[in-house]
């Protein structure tokens, strides 16, 4: 794929202009004074951290929200979007991080629900025949969503923006649960718009991606509009520092041990599907190595929560398997009983699950950690011991807190799942399991936590990492194992995988097709980029 080298252009005016954009909640400033430009075709990044302003902003642009103050101006006109239906009857469209689909109906029938009523339903199965070949997007206007993967229920999404014609498509972390196969096909389809003078206004964390994509970005922190760059000049780690304001530190790759004992081995562990949209286990075996950082990559809904729930023991079946911590069997102890085996978990979703967030930090604390020598005494929290530990995982991983001992509820998502993470690497386990561990956190929160994990191995403890991110499983792991439809692959080491080979491995292909059509791409590709 070849990216048009689109940027701001004197000889047209913008597509979309914004001036001294503000939007407060309260005595909060979401967004402050903020002025934008998108021309036609640009592909343009809008980038910052967590709590930055994107969302608010992107929400002001698709009528959303209103501006406290400021204005836009639409084709050098101004204009003022009440609701996303007048957005979209002006040619704006936006593909949502969160996918908006009914999975027990049709893509026809879902994409006919998101169309204006005076749009002709007659013809739509047809209608998106044409479009998705035109686009290369392949679906079949007939398929039940629940069938689908998730790169196609993406496909979906966008081809409900597609069919209106938009001139401007915002687009939130679309590649968050994307193969790299997928995510180039995306990029080619973003491309082809942009070469016929859509502009794409595209929101994410990868910044690979961003460079490979883009050709200019807005960079917003705190709220305010910091800069505004030219990506093709801009190293990913100049775009990070710009995004968190402070020096980036790089992680350097894990040295793999060698001849490390096992910490936990697995065998033959098989889990039926509990209903329809839930992924059976299919015999699957996995060894932790003391010192060595396992990564799992794999799309979601591949059998990741399923594999968690069965590591943590929140899941006891009879086909568990046999699970061994050394010597000892502990395939059917709960998980209060594995974690005073030496094991901690992180599951997927921090709110709810990994913390309360009505509780406070101290008894969050000791959610995981209350059979902790001096946490409980005589059957009463220790509250002292409770807010000392606390304090002390805020210490270890800068957990920025509005005050000293805060609901939950009121820390970022990426100061909670520091907090969350911090907390379980803060009982010097054996072995830590963690999923998903830096979802929808920014850059800064994420190099704190990869670094974190590693130095946990360095220490001489297993660390396995559940991840959809493949820049994440490559910046962590020694070993590195692929879950396809509930079975797991063997474990490679991951200087001999690349992001090719694992992506085709997440599609379903055996290492051996997945390893020769990745050096036939890597071929076509050097090729295309030599002509």
């Amino acid at each position: 794929m070849v990216s048009p080298k689109t940027s701001k252009s004197s000889a047209s005016p913008p597509l979309l202009a914004g001036f001294g954009l503000t939007k407060s909640f309260g005595d909060f400033t979401a967004n402050r004074n903020i002025d934008f430009t998108i021309y036609p075709g640009e592909l343009h990044a809008l980038l910052g951290e967590n709590g930055a302003g994107k969302s608010t902003f992107v929400k002001m642009i698709y009528g959303l929200l209103q501006p406290d103050s400021g204005y836009f101006e639409w084709q050098g006109k101004p204009i003022h979007f009440s609701n996303p239906q007048e957005a979209r009857a002006a040619g704006i469209g936006m593909v949502f991080q969160h996918f908006s689909l009914f999975e027990a109906m049709s893509v026809v029938e879902n994409i006919a629900l998101a169309l204006p009523p005076e749009f002709p339903k007659e013809g739509l199965p047809k209608l998106i025949e044409q479009k998705s070949a035109e686009y290369g997007i392949p679906l079949r206007p007939h398929s039940l969503v629940a069938d689908l993967s998730v790169g196609e229920q993406q496909r979906v999404e966008i081809m409900r923006c597609l069919l209106q014609d938009p001139s401007l498509l915002i687009m939130d972390e679309p590649t968050s649960v994307l193969t790299p196969q997928e995510t180039m096909q995306l990029f080619d389809v973003l491309v082809k718009l942009a070469k016929q003078g859509c502009a794409v206004l595209f929101i994410s964390h990868k910044l690979e991606e961003i460079k490979q994509l883009t050709s200019r970005a807005t960079i917003l922190r705190g709220g305010d509009k910091i800069a505004e760059v030219d990506t093709h000049t801009k190293s990913t780690n100049q775009l990070a520092e710009l995004m968190v304001g402070t020096k980036i530190a790089a992680i350097k790759p894990p040295i793999a041990p060698k001849n490390a004992p096992a910490i936990m081995q697995i065998t033959g562990l098989s889990r039926p599907a509990d209903g329809p949209f839930d992924t059976a286990l299919r015999d699957i075996n996995l060894t932790a190595h003391a010192g060595e950082v396992l990564g799992i990559a794999g799309i979601a809904g591949n059998g990741q929560s399923e594999l968690m729930d069965a590591l943590t023991g929140e899941w006891r079946g009879t086909q568990i398997g046999v699970f061994k911590k050394g010597a000892e069997d502990i395939s059917q102890l709960n998980p209060a009983e594995r974690r005073l085996n030496g094991l901690a978990f992180v599951p997927e979703e921090r709110n709810g699950h990994a913390a309360v967030p009505s509780m406070r930090l101290s008894e969050n604390a000791l959610l995981t950690s209350f059979e902790r020598a001096g946490a409980v005494q005589m059957g009463v929290v220790n509250q002292n011991y409770a807010a000392q530990f606390a304090d002390r995982v805020s210490a270890m991983f800068d957990v920025r807190r509005p005050e000293a001992n805060p609901l939950a509820s009121a820390l970022s998502g990426g100061n909670l799942q520091k907090f969350v993470v911090g907390r379980e690497i803060a009982k010097k386990p054996e072995l830590l399991i963690v999923s998903q561990p830096t979802w929808g956190v920014d850059v800064g929160a994420a190099q704190f936590i990869r670094k974190a994990m590693i130095d946990l191995a360095a220490g001489g403890a297993s660390v396995i990492v559940i991840s959809q991110d493949l820049e994440e499983i490559f910046a962590v792991s020694h070993k590195i194992a692929v879950l396809h439809e509930g079975s797991l692959s063997k474990a490679y080491p991951a200087a001999e995988m690349n992001p090719q080979t694992i992506g085709l491995l997440m599609g379903g292909s055996t290492i051996d097709n997945a390893s020769k059509t990745a050096r036939t791409i890597s071929k076509k590709t050097n090729n295309r980029v030599a002509g």
